[in-house]
């Protein structure tokens, strides 16, 4: 028995779902005639996973009685995501195959991040180009001590790279719970503690850094909505010569974005555009 997370969205907010979903072989975006709605799916083996989408999301779940649809279940492994010549991004949990990738890739760190019912697992365009800017950083701070702080972190896998990189220490938060949850089971797929990973649920109006908790290599994939008002409190998480990486803004959005960064003191080193047309997207680092 199949079970079917649905929920109707805004077509303006469709890059947002598709990174949330990116990497899932169990979900779908599907437009709306007219182009104004978009609807998303995720079918799911257990009652219980659509029921917490559910909850956390809105929408609606629906039993499906047939499995047609589970050439998902049949698919082709997804080809390990390559980044720089640092990283390799792996689906894969078990021991003998991350073990044969280490063997195939022995001069890269292996991230194991399993596609969830959500929450990305660095194939969408946003997240690769945070991942290589997170390896340019990383490589430029090469033999000395720094730290990492990741705002919006998802599935943290931005966090996680930056330790296996050579970060000291990373503090990693997003609004929602469920998130959280999944970047746990995924500091535990990587061998990663608590005490090189503060991780935890946060609202980024609402939080305050404490020392331990500013970055010299802060990373913010963020609604360009919310980057342009969290500027402020994106800034106070960095320490003095910090780097500042936002990914996620629309071209449409670049120049009110970017006005809103220059406002708050930020200068652009270097821009990246990912994708075409009014709607890709972009990451960028101030």
């Amino acid at each position: 028995m199949i079970w079917s997370w649905n929920k109707l969205s805004a077509a303006k907010w469709e890059d947002a779902w598709s990174e949330r979903i990116a990497g899932n072989p169990n979900a779908s975006i599907t437009i709306i005639k007219g182009g104004k709605t978009i609807r998303i799916t995720v079918y799911c083996d257990r009652e219980e996973d659509a029921l917490t989408l559910k909850e956390y999301f809105g929408g609606t779940v629906r039993e499906i009685k047939t499995r047609d649809w589970v050439a998902a279940q049949n698919r082709e492994e997804r080809a390990p995501l390559k980044i720089r010549d640092a990283l390799v991004i792996t689906e894969q949990s078990s021991p003998e195959k991350l073990a044969a990738l280490r063997k195939q890739f022995p001069a890269r760190h292996i991230l194991s991040v399993p596609a969830e019912m959500a929450f990305g697992t660095g194939d969408h365009a946003t997240t690769s180009t945070c991942l290589r800017f997170i390896c340019d950083a990383a490589k430029s701070r090469r033999g000395t001590a720094w730290n990492m702080t990741d705002i919006g972190c998802g599935t943290a896998v931005l966090a996680l790279a930056a330790l296996k990189l050579g970060a000291e220490h990373a503090t990693a938060f997003d609004f929602d719970p469920m998130a959280i949850e999944v970047a746990r089971h995924n500091m535990e797929r990587n061998d990663v503690t608590g005490k090189e990973l503060d991780l935890f649920v946060g609202d980024v109006f609402e939080w305050t850094p404490s020392e331990s908790q500013k970055g010299d290599l802060v990373v913010a994939n963020l609604f360009s909505t919310i980057l342009q008002k969290a500027f402020p409190h994106i800034i106070a998480a960095m320490k003095k010569d910090a780097v500042l990486v936002i990914s996620g803004i629309l071209a449409s959005q670049w120049e009110v974005s970017l006005a809103a960064a220059v406002r708050h003191g930020l200068a652009v080193s270097r821009a990246v555009k990912r994708g075409i047309g009014a709607s890709a997207n972009g990451g960028y680092s101030l």
